[in-house]
């Protein structure tokens, strides 16, 4: 580690100043010798025999930054950390197994779910025997401070070392039957769907909406499932929630009511109280689902928001065709971090710019009234976060796109929050895909689909091997894990349903082939191809389940290529669910989803290109499309095909009947 004396001001580098990571860099100036997870780190820790203190993050969290200012900036943390440690930093987006499977080992230890940081200390093997959160610096509400925490772990370890290993070696064999005892099957039937609705309706928010009291995610694989659940029984209470659920947030304190975009979660349960990260995930799904909501219902409202999200992913996530990751939460405000402060307003400061902008005062007041700015602020010390209420809505003020833009423009006065800069390919395919959901009531945003992805195919597929990440036209080197195949098939074949290019087929089923290669292994799946081992998990977390969308894309490819092999890798995999399925099934919302398609099939039109183009199905979620030279339609599932006809209104009723349902 390097050291300055540069007027007084110390000033530190690290190993982390040679990474690419954003979120690393940001570290790279901390006293603490920060290492990256690599060999020299480990070799380090066996050598010295020293436990490993791994913290995981990312660059737009704001409890990272908070444990970053308050220890890992202070010169005696680091002493302890440079003398007892081998300190490791992880970006949790460029290794999302490592974060994975520690974040499984804080579950155990804790008996509750983790987060961001994630603080596990290890043996020299990488084995953990301590796991946790945010640490303060010191002691604060029965949480005891770093530098104890330290202190008490480096004696355990230096003075119960047998204990410590012996510890580490049981967590790692719990974890190990963890997940076998996901593999346990048992049956499933058709039942599965009201199952699902009834676990979903019990936790459901019916005061606020929502599938949990506090905090608030979108949860959006469920609402998709919810939707397509709809669509093919017809389930009023799935569409009900789903609606209530999307309508509710969207004129929430979650969503971002002047440049659009929601931010990433509701600390409250009214949705009115954000945490103010935005990440291209997030506004991924939710474009999708508010898409699927419009075409399901016809409200213009679902299809406002969804182009609203994506002029706001345009605007500050787009770079050459691509996209960041995320943006802050926290911006400058008087030399230091303030979180939200970009994104909420003083009544007086808008109350005066209103009026320099030539608007009257009873519009201010309408404006004001409408976006709940009130005088003594919404979100305490006279800030507003803007939201909508039914009283705000009696009157919306004229010309609001106007109102909107000049509000921006106030905005604009203050430093944006720093934006992560890697294009991440599981993440830019979600994207990707959504705009093709997107697609489906404006052509334009399929058009930028495509274009968005064979500009990314060429940045990240090369010397046909699939990469993780871009990171500033740097040359690409982490190879791909199993959730950049899994939602990049997905944006392939929605590619190919959309423009019927042979190409996009193509290249999804080499991949496909290639996933199961690299990921699928002893009849389960990992989340990488490395010494790593991180077993893939059926359960949606912050986004759906790689796996689980995995296994959908399996699913289409067997039913467009008639590949009873693919279609017996599904079979199998389902099966491996099934325990999970029949006991827990709203906890894996988008495994739920793909059972339809396993149960009841795929249905795949077939005809020429010009009578696929432009051909109106998009309303039924199981049914694909498919160039064939032949001037008829004709509608197969795999391995056989039910219905031919030269009209295509009779195909379509003839799709119907096999694809609806019973509820």
């Amino acid at each position: 580690m390097l050291f300055l004396n540069l007027n007084a001001n110390e000033t530190y580098t690290n190993n982390l100043i040679n990474e690419d990571s954003p979120y690393l860099k940001q570290h790279s100036t901390n006293p603490v010798n920060w290492y990256a997870w690599n060999q020299t780190a480990f070799s380090k820790a066996k050598k010295e025999n020293k436990p490993i203190f791994l913290s995981i993050g990312y660059s737009t969290c704001h409890w990272c930054h908070i444990m970053e200012e308050e220890s890992f900036e202070n010169k005696e943390v680091a002493k302890i950390l440079n003398k007892n440690y081998v300190s490791i930093k992880i970006d949790r987006e460029e290794m999302p197994h490592i974060d994975k499977y520690y974040q499984n080992v804080h579950s155990l230890l804790n008996n509750t779910s983790g987060g961001w940081p994630l603080t596990v200390i290890l043996t020299p093997n990488k084995k953990a025997f301590f796991a946790n959160t945010y640490i303060p610096y010191d002691a604060r509400n029965g949480s005891v401070g770093i530098r104890e925490v330290l202190k008490n772990i480096n004696d355990i370890f230096i003075n119960e070392n047998e204990k410590v290993v012996k510890t580490a070696n049981q967590i790692e064999e719990v974890l190990k039957e963890y997940s076998n005892e996901n593999i346990k099957t048992s049956n499933i039937d058709i039942k599965l769907l009201n199952k699902f609705i009834k676990q979903i309706d019990k936790n459901y928010d019916k005061e606020n909406n929502g599938f949990t009291l506090r905090p608030k995610f979108p949860q959006a694989s469920k609402i998709e499932t919810l939707l397509d659940i709809y669509t093919v029984t017809k389930n009023k209470k799935a569409l009900d929630i789903a609606l209530k659920t999307l309508t509710t947030m969207a004129k929430g304190g979650i969503y971002d009511q002047i440049e659009g975009g929601f931010y990433r979660y509701s600390v409250d349960k009214n949705w009115m109280i954000p945490h103010f990260e935005k990440m291209l995930y997030t506004n991924a799904e939710l474009i999708s689902a508010y898409s699927k909501a419009y075409k399901i219902t016809n409200d213009k409202f679902y299809k406002k928001i969804a182009k609203e999200i994506i002029s706001f992913v345009e605007k500050r996530f787009e770079v050459n065709n691509l996209y960041y990751s995320a943006s802050d939460a926290s911006s400058i405000f008087e030399g230091k971090k303030e979180e939200g402060f970009y994104f909420v307003f003083v009544y007086d400061e808008v109350e005066e710019f209103l009026e320099d902008k030539g608007y009257k005062q009873k519009e201010i007041l309408k404006i004001l009234k409408y976006f709940n700015i009130i005088y003594e602020g919404n979100f305490g010390h006279h800030y507003n976060n803007t939201y909508l209420s039914d009283k705000s809505l009696i009157k919306i003020p004229n010309n609001l796109e106007k109102v909107k833009k000049d509000l921006a423009s106030l905005r604009s006065k203050k430093e944006y929050p720093f934006i992560d800069y890697k294009i991440l390919t599981s993440w830019n395919s979600m994207y990707i895909s959504s705009l093709l959901d997107a697609g489906k009531f404006d052509d334009k945003y399929s058009k930028k689909a495509l274009l968005s992805l064979d500009t990314m195919i060429k940045k990240i597929y090369v010397n046909n091997t699939l990469y993780h990440q871009i990171i500033n036209n740097k040359p690409v080197k982490v190879k791909a894990l199993l959730e950049d195949y899994s939602f990049l098939i997905t944006a392939l074949l929605k590619a190919y349903d959309y423009s019927l290019e042979s190409y996009y087929l193509t290249f999804a089923k080499k991949l496909t082939k290639e996933a199961i290669s690299k990921f699928y292994k002893d009849k389960k799946w990992n989340m990488s191809n490395d010494d790593f081992v991180s077993i893939a998990e059926i359960y949606d977390d912050a986004y759906k389940s790689p796996l689980s969308n995995m296994l959908d894309n399996i699913l289409k490819i067997a039913v467009l290529n008639d590949d009873f092999a693919m279609q017996d890798i599904a079979k199998e995999t389902f099966t491996s669910s099934s325990s999970i399925l029949s006991t827990s099934p709203s906890s894996s919302a988008w495994l739920v989803r793909n059972y339809i398609a396993f149960n009841n099939s795929y249905i795949v039109l077939k005809a020429t290109k010009d009578m696929l183009k432009d051909k109106n199905i998009e309303n039924l979620p199981f049914v694909l499309k498919k160039e064939n030279i032949d001037e008829k339609y004709l509608a197969c599932k795999i391995g056989v095909c039910f219905s031919y006809s030269d009209s295509f209104n009779s195909i379509i009723k003839s799709i119907k009947k096999e694809a609806i349902l019973d509820k």
